[in-house]
């Protein structure tokens, strides 16, 4: 199974559903499902913006899925449409925003699944 390491608070905010796009700078033609796990560390600075989402963070695990639908070249009206949908969660960036892979059919695990996360997407056993 496909598996992408994703910082905090950027992870939860994908599992509870105010973030649809994550964005790389790099670009991926895997479409299917991905295992969403959150790193070992949490971004202090961003996760304050946050506040009022009422978020909980496991850090170091598997915390949900999604299905990877897009990987789409980011423009500057593609962040401006982004911008309307949640001016907090797609507003200005440190992180380079030059593709964003679009996330649908999010489940978040009741369970997380401990596991050291790694670079790009890598492969995770899914034990029965």
């Amino acid at each position: 199974m496909k598996v992408l390491t994703i910082r905090e608070p950027w992870a939860s905010l994908i599992m509870e559903g105010y973030k649809m796009y994550e964005f790389r700078s790099w670009k991926t033609n895997y479409r299917g499902k991905i295992l969403i796990h959150a790193g070992k560390s949490l971004e202090k600075d961003n996760a304050t913006k946050f506040a009022d989402y009422h978020l909980s963070y496991v850090l170091g695990a598997i915390i949900g899925e999604a299905e990877l639908v897009d990987c789409i070249l980011v423009d500057e009206p593609f962040i401006k449409e982004l911008q309307k949908r949640d001016p907090i969660v797609y507003g200005p960036s440190e992180h380079k925003r030059i593709y964003a892979w679009k996330l649908v059919n999010v489940k978040k695990y009741k369970k997380p699944v401990f596991a050291t996360g790694k670079l790009g997407l890598w492969n995770y056993e899914i034990e029965d």
